[in-house]
């Protein structure tokens, strides 16, 4: 982790763990959808089913992701983390189970589907827990200006995981445990990660209130809206939704793909996958990490530059007839969502004040969970025609450049000015621009 990544208001040590945090949910998350095309294909779930394991947890994790943030304000952001590794780390294990039934064939695949799609619900309904618990913990500690820099490291987190999942995978493919081996191992790293957090992790005190870090608006104060009906923050759910989706998309087809390209078994397609995954975290690392951070991008600049970058990689994907343009072009999609994540994630924290940063930081997780809900559409399109989910994917993300240059929320994304007198003189030019 970058020496700087932790902000001048948050403890080094806090910042750490909340980092390991996310790193085992996505090392974990990331971890399975590279195992599970060739679990799938070996138990004999049929493809659009194996990748509809996602959905049911997915729906769980939209409507469960705004309780636990409001629960996070009532009770604390450290005992929603531990209810959140909690909740990965009994799903993994009992998925671990299932799938070593399933790959003993001690009972039919269907059974083994219901029962596979019951213990990852468990991540949706518990897991979700920590996401937005994490996300309002570094809110709390980070100045307005800094935010955008700070979300980026906590994505960062995510891309970290992201790397080291596919590539660890295989090598915890155990002879025993067989392809059950990387999820025993998954939550058993999230055990390690609950202990740590339980003995090490302060819990959040939140910043005294500052009038700077109220957005300058030029709209009177009201009663708090449910996040999905408040104007400031709809623009930013509906373009996080759409990436979200298209990138979920993208990562549970690309196994498919290259297995497919490939013409190789499950196993051993196994590592060629993980290594095309790997490529794309790094390029997701690399944005968030590398590129943010030396031009100083801000939220604005984000939000346009990842679905373009995004945009290109599909079309790679679409067009590819080997092996080495299908990770290319997953790379150069992934540099795309390593923008547009930590941008619409940022935009949306600045565009509501600190009383509110639970609140939003629910409605975002509740967006990044809610997309796997379309994969089987996504899988079937691949059935149909391998390069049709990738196509779909390029018009989503040229559909959303055109709405980040209109919109106008989209448009005023980047942090306020300093002082009150910038801040007056840019809420009077947001009043003379009219609406999208």
């Amino acid at each position: 982790m970058p020496a700087d990544t932790a902000q001048s208001a948050l403890p080094k040590r806090a910042f750490a763990i909340i980092f390991g945090v996310s790193v085992a949910t996505a090392l974990g998350n990331t971890g399975l959808i590279s195992v599970l095309p060739a679990i799938g294909r070996s138990i004999g779930i049929p493809d659009e089913m194996v990748v509809a394991i996602f959905s049911l947890s997915a729906i769980l994790w939209a409507f469960a992701s705004p309780f636990w943030a409001k629960s996070s304000d009532r009770y604390g952001r450290k005992p929603l983390i531990m209810v959140g590794l909690s909740g990965f780390m009994v799903s993994m294990t009992v998925c671990g189970v299932v799938v070593s039934a399933g790959l003993r064939h001690l009972a039919a695949p269907l059974v083994i589907f219901i029962c596979f799609l019951l213990a990852r619900a468990l991540f949706g309904l518990f897991g979700s827990a920590s996401n937005p618990a994490t996300q309002a913990y570094v809110a709390d500690h980070t100045p307005r200006e800094q935010r955008t820099q700070s979300m980026a490291s906590l994505a960062g987190a995510f891309g970290l995981g992201t790397v080291v999942g596919p590539f660890l995978a295989p090598m915890f493919i155990y002879p025993v445990l067989g392809l059950a081996g990387p999820l025993f191992t998954f939550a058993a790293i999230a055990a390690a990660m609950l202990l740590i957090v339980w003995r090490m992790l302060p819990e959040s005190t939140r910043r005294a209130e500052d009038p700077q870090d109220e957005p300058a608006s030029d709209e009177p104060a009201a009663k708090p809206l449910p996040m999905w009906r408040d104007r400031r923050v709809i623009p930013f759910l509906i373009y996080g939704f759409i990436v979200a989706t298209c990138q979920t998309a993208q990562q549970q087809t690309l196994g498919f793909l290259i297995i497919d390209k490939l013409g190789a078994s499950p196993l051993a397609a196994q590592r060629p996958i993980a290594i095309a995954m790997m490529f794309g975290a790094v390029a997701g690392l690399l944005a968030q990490w590398g590129v943010i951070r030396m031009f100083e991008m801000t939220p604005r600049q984000l939000l346009r530059w990842g679905v373009a970058c995004a945009a290109l990689g599909n079309l790679m994907v679409a067009l590819a007839h080997d092996y080495s343009t299908v990770v290319a072009g997953y790379a150069i999609a992934s540099l795309g969502f390593g923008f547009a994540r930590p941008g619409f994630t940022a935009g949306s924290s600045l565009a509501v004040g600190w009383k509110d940063q639970a609140r939003v930081a629910g409605a975002i997780a509740a967006v990044n969970g809610i997309n796997a809900v379309f994969a089987p559409a996504f899988m079937a399109l691949y059935r149909h025609a391998h390069a049709a989910p990738f196509v779909l994917n390029m018009a989503l993300m040229l559909g959303l450049l055109i709405y980040a240059f209109v919109n106008r929320g989209l448009r005023n994304a980047d942090p306020a000015p300093a002082t009150r007198e910038d801040a007056t003189l840019a809420t009077l030019e947001r009043s003379d621009e009219g609406g999208a």
